[in-house]
């Protein structure tokens, strides 16, 4: 297992590496960000010594070297547009983004797991139909879509949920949540719900194909002829089981939410980083993109890893194949 462990550590470093070397490159040829911070007037004198201030008159690789050292201190320098420090701009905008997330999250499983179980027990019925046709809608429409069909129906003409921003906050040390007020958990309600439908359709089909592919193994069957009843059988053996590439599938997606929260956030105005990243590319601001670029990898590479690790702890046939390949 230790040797899992270093092998799969090793991995996430060369893919953190590699991940690094392509957000430097967005500072050598996205644009100068010499020009940008002084302008297209400014004097060669000035030119040549911000370059020689920011190391831009150093060898590619020396260059390479520096960014490494930076980015693995959490530094990316300043933003090019707000002249802030672009590590400061993303710890004030990472709560709300995780927030958003994390909720998404516990609706797509709290949902999606049991209409997944029903749909796979109760096949044929009118309300598994109805959840499959569901589910083909929640993969077809895109975000954005959802987000503005739900923004006309529970904002505009119900009047439910407001439609933009992320309402009030209250400060816990550098951390911003709206889990605390009411207002923070109405303005939360539409755009979690248009992140998860996605995910949600996605857990549901995954659930219902992995169980009906679990209740036609043999221990099962052997299950059946011992005379265990249905709700022994189906939530003790077959559910389990079922949950064991789910966890794979929802650790991974969890990433996902993170890393493709920008199109909610651009819809509902949602202060969080995909926004952030927005208006990065919008305005070429090359130190926030390269940033963001990099946490969002380091977030799938973490969790990825985690994973791993739990689907190793989960099932003992990988343990044992590890110690034979060992």
């Amino acid at each position: 297992m230790l040797a899992f462990i270093l092998r799969r550590l090793l991995q996430a470093v060369i893919v953190m590496v590699a991940v690094a070397f392509i957000a430097f490159l967005l500072f050598q040829y996205v644009g100068d960000p010499v020009v940008f911070l002084l302008g297209q007037d400014a004097r060669p004198d000035q030119i040549r010594q911000l370059r020689a201030d920011l190391g831009l008159d150093q060898p590619f690789f020396v260059q390479f070297g520096h960014f490494l050292v930076n980015a693995v201190q959490g530094e990316f320098g300043l933003s090019l547009r707000q002249g802030a420090k672009v590590s400061r701009l993303l710890a004030e905008r990472f709560p709300a983004t995780f927030e958003l997330a994390l909720v998404a999250a516990v609706l797509a499983l709290a949902i999606g797991i049991p209409m997944g179980v029903y749909a796979a027990l109760r096949r044929g019925t009118f309300l598994s139909q109805a959840f499959m046709m569901l589910s083909l809608l929640g993969v077809s429409l895109p975000t954005f879509l959802i987000g503005i069909l739900l923004i006309l129906v529970f904002a505009v003409m119900l009047g439910w949920f407001p439609s933009f921003g992320r309402g009030e906050t209250m400060q816990l040390g550098w951390w911003t949540t709206g889990f605390l007020t009411r207002d923070g958990w109405m303005h939360l309600v539409l755009p979690a719900l248009t992140l998860a439908i996605f995910q949600l359709t996605l857990v549901m089909r995954l659930v219902r194909s992995e169980m009906l592919e679990v209740l036609r193994t043999d221990y099962i069957k052997f299950a059946r002829a011992r005379g265990l009843s249905d709700r022994a059988i189906h939530f003790g053996h077959a559910l389990k089981n079922t949950l064991v590439p789910v966890m794979t599938i929802t650790g991974l997606q969890l990433g996902g939410l993170i890393a493709f929260a920008i199109i909610t956030e651009q819809v509902f105005q949602w202060p969080g980083m995909g926004l952030l990243f927005i208006d990065a590319v919008k305005f070429a601001d090359i130190p926030i993109m390269a940033a963001y670029l990099c946490l969002i990898s380091l977030i799938f590479v973490v969790i990825n890893l985690v994973v791993d690790l739990l689907y190793l702890a989960v099932d003992p046939r990988l343990r044992l194949s590890g110690a034979r390949g060992h």
